[in-house]
């Protein structure tokens, strides 16, 4: 059974940064593309950002182009996303997904397993 948990969330000023991890169990973490999600409240989840199964070809939210970087080591079985110059509106519940394909994914339907979020706040 593969199992995802995300780790770094917490509450951080405008324009301060995070590291989120998301470590995955379970399956052969090496033919997984991870992609991160993100859902606040009373909005629909939106796509941020995804990796390939091998590191090589990544993809972001135009919203997070230039802030954020996704990155995997495939020896810790663990995707990380840093956040950096956070923003108010990106006060969500972030969730890292995976599913057993090549290429960087986009839309929330195109992975099959989900962690159970963590919470990122950005006070202003």
């Amino acid at each position: 059974q593969v199992q995802l948990v995300e780790s770094g969330g917490g509450l951080v000023q405008v324009g301060g940064s995070l590291r989120l991890s998301c470590e995955v169990s379970g399956g052969s973490f090496w033919r997984y593309a991870v992609g991160w999600f993100r859902q606040a409240p009373g909005k629909e989840r939106e796509f941020v950002a995804a990796v390939s199964w091998s590191g090589s070809s990544t993809s972001y939210a135009d919203s997070v182009k230039g802030r954020f970087t996704i990155s995997r080591d495939d020896s810790k079985h663990t995707t990380y996303l840093q956040m950096n110059s956070l923003k108010p509106e990106e006060t969500a519940v972030y969730y890292c997904a995976a599913r057993e394909t090549r290429e960087p994914r986009g839309l929330p339907a195109e992975y099959d397993y989900w962690g159970q979020g963590t919470q990122v706040t950005v006070s202003s």
